[in-house]
C-alpha cells in the first residue's frame, strides 16, 4: 500500500493538479482537506472535484467557529494591524489551516503534508514553520515551489491528465475568509494605478453608499465583541452582520505596498470591514478603560505580536508570552462603542464603559468641577525642573537658544529671496 499524503485542498488549479502530481512524482496516495474558516464556497463542489480527479478520500471541517474565538479574537485584543494597515485575514487564517492538516496525517497514518503555496509569499513560511512545530517527522511538501510550477505549466499538466480546468474566474488572485479578503495580481502589480472597482466585493465604492448614516452600538467584554444594539450574538453571526454593514458603507477597502517576509513588496487590495470596524471601536474603549502606561507599553506589544503571526511564527514562544500580558489587560475592556457610518466613513462617537476612567467631575469645566486647579502649579514646578536647568545652562555654555537654528534659517531665506527679486528688477 503507498504512503499518505495530506493535501490542502482549495479546488483551484494549483491544488487540482497538485492531486495528480503528488501521485505521478511522488508516488503517494493522496488524501484531501479543506478547512472552511469562512471563505464562502460550495464545499461539496471542492469535495465531488477532489474525488473525481483522484483523492483517495476528502475531508471538509468546519472551523468557523474555532477560527473566530482562536485566531480572530486574540488579533482584536491586540489591535493587529500589519505595517499599521493590514488585519492579518489571511495570516492568521494559517495556523488553524496547518493545525487541521497535522491532526489529519495523524489520523491517517500520513507521511507527509503538502499545501500549493508558491516560493515568493508568505504562506509557504506558515504552513512550513506550524506544521513541523507540530510534527517534525512529517514532510512538508510544495509542488509549486519545488518545481517552479507557472500557470502556463499548469494549464498545460492539467490537460494532459484530464483535469477539467473551467474559465479563469478573475484576473487576479483572490483569498477570503470571514476576517477579510485579499487581492493581488493582475492590474494591481502596476502599483501607480488605481485599483480597478472590480477588485471590491465585500465594500461598496464610495460614490454608491447609501446617503443616510447609520448607528450601531457594539458590545464588548473581556476585549472582545459580544452584542450589536444590546443583543447577544455568537461570533461568527456578529462578524459578519459587521462585514455586511460596514462594506455596506464602503468602510474597509485598503490598498496597501506591503513587505512581505521574504524580501518582496507587494501591491495588495484587501477588504476587512469587520476587521477595521471593530479594530478602532475595541482601541476607543481601551483608552476609556485602561492607563495611560497600559496603553503606551501595550502598543510595543501589540506591534511584536502582529509581527510575529504575519511572519508565521504563530507557534514561538514569544507570541505565547506576549499575549499572556494582553490577555492580562482586557478584563476591564467592557462596555458599549457607538459608531456612526455615514458616506464611506465609520466614526467612533460615543463609548461607555463601568471600568471606565474618565470622571466627569474631573474633566468638566463647568462650575461642578472637583479638580483643584491651584494643584497644577505645583505640578508644574516639578515636572519641568530638570528641563528647565538642563536649557539654562546650555544657553550658558553655548550661547543658542532652542528657535535660533530656525530663525537662522528664514533670514537666509528672506536674503535669497531678496537678492533673487533685485536681480528680477
Amino acid at each position: 500500500m503507498k504512503d499518505r499524503v495530506v493535501l490542502a485542498y482549495s479546488g483551484g488549479l494549483d491544488t487540482s493538479i497538485a492531486i495528480k502530481w503528488l501521485e505521478e512524482k511522488y508516488d503517494l496516495s493522496v488524501v484531501t482537506v479543506t478547512v472552511d474558516v469562512g471563505q464562502q464556497e460550495d464545499l461539496e463542489l471542492i469535495a465531488t472535484r477532489s474525488r473525481d480527479i483522484g483523492a483517495l478520500k476528502h475531508y471538509s471541517i468546519d472551523a468557523k467557529e474555532e477560527f473566530a474565538k482562536s485566531c480572530i479574537f486574540p488579533a482584536i485584543k491586540a489591535n493587529a494591524l500589519y505595517e499599521g494597515k493590514y488585519p492579518l485575514c489571511t495570516a492568521i487564517a494559517r495556523p488553524l489551516i496547518a493545525t487541521k492538516l497535522v491532526e489529519i496525517a495523524k489520523s491517517e497514518g500520513a507521511k507527509a503534508v503538502a499545501h500549493g503555496c508558491t516560493g515568493k509569499g508568505n504562506d509557504q513560511v506558515r504552513f512550513d514553520v506550524t506544521i513541523r512545530a507540530l510534527n517534525p517527522k512529517l514532510k512538508v511538501i510544495a509542488p509549486v515551489r519545488e518545481w517552479n510550477l507557472s500557470r502556463d505549466i499548469s494549464l498545460e499538466y492539467a490537460r494532459k491528465h484530464g483535469i477539467p480546468v473551467g474559465p479563469k474566474k478573475s484576473l487576479y488572485s483572490i483569498d477570503q475568509n470571514l476576517w477579510g479578503r485579499s487581492v493581488e495580481s493582475g492590474p494591481l502589480e502596476r502599483e501607480d494605478q488605481e485599483p480597478p472597482n472590480d477588485t471590491l466585493s465585500w465594500t461598496v465604492p464610495i460614490e454608491n453608499v447609501p446617503r443616510d448614516p447609520t448607528y450601531i452600538e457594539l458590545g464588548f467584554d473581556g476585549g472582545t465583541p459580544k452584542s450589536i444594539d444590546g443583543k447577544n450574538l455568537d461570533p461568527v453571526t456578529l462578524i459578519s452582520r459587521i462585514n455586511k454593514l460596514a462594506g455596506q458603507y464602503g468602510v474597509g477597502a485598503l490598498d496597501h505596498i506591503e513587505d512581505r517576509v521574504i524580501g518582496i513588496k507587494s501591491r495588495e487590495v484587501y477588504e476587512c470591514p469587520a476587521a477595521i470596524t471593530i479594530i478602532e471601536a475595541h482601541r476607543e474603549l481601551e483608552k476609556t478603560v485602561l492607563t495611560k502606561h497600559q496603553l503606551e507599553f501595550k502598543q510595543s506589544v501589540e506591534r511584536e505580536w502582529t509581527w510575529l503571526v504575519y511572519a508565521g511564527l504563530w507557534v514561538d514562544p514569544l507570541r505565547i508570552d506576549l499575549e499572556a500580558f494582553i490577555d492580562s489587560t482586557q478584563e476591564p475592556v467592557e462596555g458599549v462603542v457607538k459608531l456612526k457610518f455615514h458616506k464611506g466613513t465609520m466614526k467612533v462617537v460615543g463609548r461607555s464603559s463601568p471600568n471606565s476612567l474618565y470622571e466627569l467631575p474631573l474633566a468638566t469645566y463647568d462650575k461642578t468641577s472637583t479638580f483643584d486647579q491651584s494643584s497644577a502649579l505645583g505640578f508644574i514646578e516639578l515636572w519641568s525642573l530638570q528641563s528647565r536647568s538642563a536649557y539654562s545652562k546650555r544657553i550658558k555654555a553655548r550661547k543658542t537658544q532652542i528657535y535660533k537654528p530656525q530663525l537662522k534659517q528664514r533670514s537666509r531665506s528672506r536674503r535669497l529671496a531678496n537678492r533673487n527679486s533685485g536681480q528680477r528688477r
